[in-house]
């Protein structure tokens, strides 16, 4: 094993594309392969988020510590946002163990050896993440529920009015400064949870002004604080709850800590070798393969202008221990509200893939009067930084990260577009897979045609939008089971480009009474559309056919009308 593993460190074989030499590559390739199947799996904390259980119980931990301890020693107040199941909680515990001084934890760790003084402080850690919300009395149980045992910890007596939250926090502040004689730390985890259960109902306001008055203290008693840390999925700014607590620093877009939660590429090709290799030996795939299907289905968040690429991390576990790609992040929550606002504020599904360009303002508009629900999509995970451009005034490109978002986010606007379940779209999409395989166009947009008009007639506003929508997020399903490619034009691009194994097809829609097929086909023409695929060459080197196809949607029949295939 030592022989395998210097011929492996001498050749520098770190992970997916490693560059070798045509001699030295199948050495290396085999010295890789027994270096990484002879290694112990991981035994990775599914569903724990305690820094304790993980180091105790022997499971793997992606090292963050370096950036923590950078974090608590350059400021006292921060605050940071992440989409759900990223490491937040994670995040909190292990800032709890280190401020209570729990040195054996952390060793081995970076922090280690960075910190030499290990002063244990009191830390009160509030999980808000731990009940639901739904009206004033159920947030003052839950409140209770919170702040009762962080009382009896440091005997403070119960104030007569039990619902003063900002006094009842107070105490508890004060009392365990004056009991320890030292600095207080305060954690919250999840500080926005009764916002967001809560948004867009009737009780949202009442909610949100209690949730103020518990965190209004923090600022006040900074004298006493030796460190305030919150984290959430909306940016504070945005629910209104800290106008007097503006003393934060938000790290949500910052450079320095875009890692510290999520796990970055390099980590993944580093340190998961083995459990890579395993993946790709029970999916009949080669190590590279795996990489690459790993990082399209899981990888491509970035959380600031110059963040690394960024695996979700809950997915990411999940599939390495399971040995299985699936959607195990998307599964956890459906994004209901969003699609809702997505077709309320006319957004087009396209650019979800191609790109929303927005202003840095976007990130801070208010959510309860945002006039669309890209800063609520970017927040939540679903849509992250794919680009940014200096110096323009919409720096900012945000897209869909990575396959498990596209895909199960594509599912949701189908259902919500058509009021159809799964089962109905999944035979639509296998269909129009196997048609176009088949080079049958007219088979295709046939079976289409009988998806929609299956579409009940009042369930959303029937205009070019609403037909376009449910199509692209048809082929969208479609295309990644075929050819996926990018749609180029310098004079535009059409409505939907399919390319197989041996053709390119371009459709161009026109709503009845705006356009025939003859014009959709005139418009394919006239923009160039199909020059980019011109060079286009199968397998064996031979051009790939090109057809034009221009349809109509017919709004009396509320489906598709006529079309023609044209092999240009």
């Amino acid at each position: 094993m030592y022989f395998l593993g210097g011929i492996f460190d001498a050749f520098s074989v770190r992970g997916c594309g490693s560059q070798m030499g045509p001699q030295a590559a199948p050495l290396v390739r085999l010295a890789h392969f027994f270096y990484i199947t002879s290694m112990a799996l991981k035994r990775f904390p599914i569903g724990v988020q305690d820094f304790a259980v993980i180091r105790e119980d022997g499971k793997y931990y992606v090292d963050k510590t370096e950036l923590i301890y950078k974090m608590v020693n350059a400021d006292r107040y921060y605050f940071l946002s992440r989409p759900r199941r990223f490491g937040k909680s994670l995040l909190v515990s292990t800032l709890q163990y280190y401020f209570e001084g729990r040195k054996e934890l952390f060793a081995g760790l970076a922090m280690e050896k960075l910190e030499t003084e290990w002063k244990k402080y009191p830390v009160i850690r509030l999980d808000m993440s731990i009940v639901k919300y739904s009206d004033k009395d159920s947030l003052a149980n839950s409140l209770n529920k919170i702040l009762e045992p962080q009382e009896k910890r440091f005997a403070v007596t119960p104030e007569p009015d039990n619902h003063t939250w900002g006094v009842r926090m107070s105490r508890i502040i004060e009392a365990a400064h004056e009991q320890t004689g030292s600095q207080v730390v305060v954690l919250v985890d999840e500080y926005d949870a009764p916002m967001l259960d809560t948004f867009g109902m009737e009780s949202f306001e009442d909610i949100r002004v209690q949730v103020r008055s518990l965190y209004s203290p923090l600022k006040a008693l900074g004298g006493i604080l030796r460190f305030v840390f919150l984290t959430g999925i909306s940016k504070f700014s945005q629910l209104s709850i800290f106008s007097e607590l503006n003393n934060l620093k938000v790290i949500t877009m910052n450079d320095d800590y875009a890692a510290i939660c999520g796990i970055t590429k390099e980590e993944v090709l580093t340190q998961m070798q083995p459990e890579i290799q395993a993946l790709a030996d029970k999916n009949g795939m080669t190590y590279d393969e795996a990489c690459e299907a790993l990082k399209r289905q899981y990888d491509g968040y970035h959380f600031s202008k110059n963040s690394p690429d960024v695996f979700n991390p809950f997915s990411l576990i999940n599939a390495l221990s399971d040995k299985e790609l699936a959607n195990y992040w998307f599964a956890t929550g459906t994004p209901t509200i969003l699609t809702r606002l997505v077709k309320k504020y006319r957004m087009d599904a396209e650019l979800f893939d191609k790109g929303f360009a927005v202003a840095p303002e976007v990130f801070d508009a208010p959510t309860e009067t945002a006039e669309n629900p890209i800063p609520m999509l970017y927040q939540s995970g679903y849509l992250t930084i794919r680009e940014f451009h200096n110096g323009s005034f919409t720096p900012y490109v945000l897209a869909f990260p990575n396959h498990e978002v596209s895909e199960g986010f594509t599912k949701s606007l189908l259902t919500y577009y058509t009021k159809q379940d799964a089962a109905a779209y999944s035979s639509v999409v296998s269909r129009v897979i196997q048609g176009m395989e088949n080079g049958d166009v007219d088979s295709v947009l046939q079976v289409i045609r009988a998806y929609m008009s299956g579409v009940p007639y009042d369930a959303e506003s029937q205009n070019e939008l609403h037909y376009k929508t449910i199509v692209y997020c048809v082929f969208s399903l479609a295309t990644p089971y075929l050819t996926r490619c990018e749609e180029k034009s310098a004079a535009g691009r059409c409505d939907v480009v399919v390319e197989t194994s041996d053709a390119v097809y371009m459709f161009e829609f026109k709503l009845d009474g705006k356009g025939t097929v003859d014009d959709a086909l005139r418009q394919i023409d006239d923009k160039g559309y199909l020059i980019p695929y011109s060079a286009t060459t199968t397998k064996d080197g031979s051009p790939k056919k090109l057809f034009k196809i221009g349809v109509t949607f017919d709004l009396e029949k509320r489906t598709i009308g006529e079309w023609k295939v044209v092999e240009a």
